[in-house]
């Protein structure tokens, strides 16, 4: 399977829902292609900081994306990537999941924290 899907972090999902015109324009463009995908750790974090006037707003867009399942190869993947990474870059839980999802899916993942992600080569994340 080649890597035609994305995997949204959190930041992205931010600044699409504030409005943010190039990530918007972008996007709309995947979500009409049936390309993004988003893991249910950025569904809980997007979640935990929204105002109540804007939970709507969030699952109409949640509603668009692919919410993709945590199974236990994500796990194992999270859990040793963390063993790996934990001490010279303070991974956490939440980043190791979520870059266990795009690997393990083959997803591309789109994130402006790359340094979040020392597990992932260049190739694996969509955009420079």
């Amino acid at each position: 399977m080649s890597k035609k899907g994305i995997l949204l972090d959190t930041d992205i999902i931010i600044w699409f829902l504030r409005g943010k015109e190039e990530y918007v324009r972008q996007i709309e463009m995947l979500v009409n292609e049936n390309r993004l995908f988003v893991s249910p750790i950025s569904v809980t974090e997007i979640y935990a900081v929204a105002k109540k006037n804007e939970e709507r707003n969030i699952h109409t867009f949640f509603d668009l994306l692919e919410i993709i399942t945590i199974k236990s190869n994500e796990a194992k993947t999270a859990g040793l990537f963390i063993q790996q990474y934990r001490k010279s870059h303070s991974v956490e839980l939440a980043d190791a999941l979520i870059a266990a999802t795009a690997k393990e899916n083959e997803l591309l993942l789109w994130t402006l924290n790359k340094k979040h992600y020392p597990m992932l080569n260049k190739n694996e994340f969509y955009k420079d």
